[in-house]
């Protein structure tokens, strides 16, 4: 694996679960007929711009900015799961591919919003080492 500090955020598990997260919504909406396609193309576009949004921020090398892109890949999360539910409404896509999109997505979420939270306090207090931002980051990640 290639390594230098811009490339860090793809040691990041927040980042790691948003890659997956667009991958399943790439099998299951890659699937659906080509009357779609402006659905399709909505759907991926949000998700894809989730672990593009952290890796951005990340690389700015800066705690606002990298909060302020995190708020952008959760504000993206949130376009993408209201496409869900339409498709879902709409029997665009089966039960189960909906279910298991909704429970990828709420873990996203949640791993997101427990990462800005004690960023927030982070960046307040003057209390951030840069130099840390992947060991931080995954630790932050991870409590619950």
């Amino acid at each position: 694996m290639r390594k230098n500090k811009n490339r860090g955020s793809q040691q990041l598990r927040v980042w790691s679960d948003a890659i997956d997260f667009y991958a399943m919504n790439s099998r299951i909406f890659g699937d659906l007929p080509y009357s779609l396609r402006r659905v399709i193309s909505q759907q991926l576009a949000s998700t894809d711009s989730v672990h593009r949004n952290i890796a951005e921020g990340y690389c700015r090398r800066s705690i606002k900015e990298y909060i302020q892109f995190l708020y952008i890949a959760l504000a993206s999360l949130g376009e993408s799961v209201s496409g869900l539910n339409a498709c879902n409404k709409a029997g665009q896509i089966a039960a189960d591919e909906f279910e298991r999109l909704d429970a990828a997505a709420f873990k996203l979420e949640n791993g997101l919003l427990k990462l800005v939270g004690p960023l927030e306090v982070k960046h307040d207090d003057g209390d951030w080492v840069d130099q840390l931002m992947v060991k931080e980051s995954n630790l932050i990640y991870e409590c619950e």
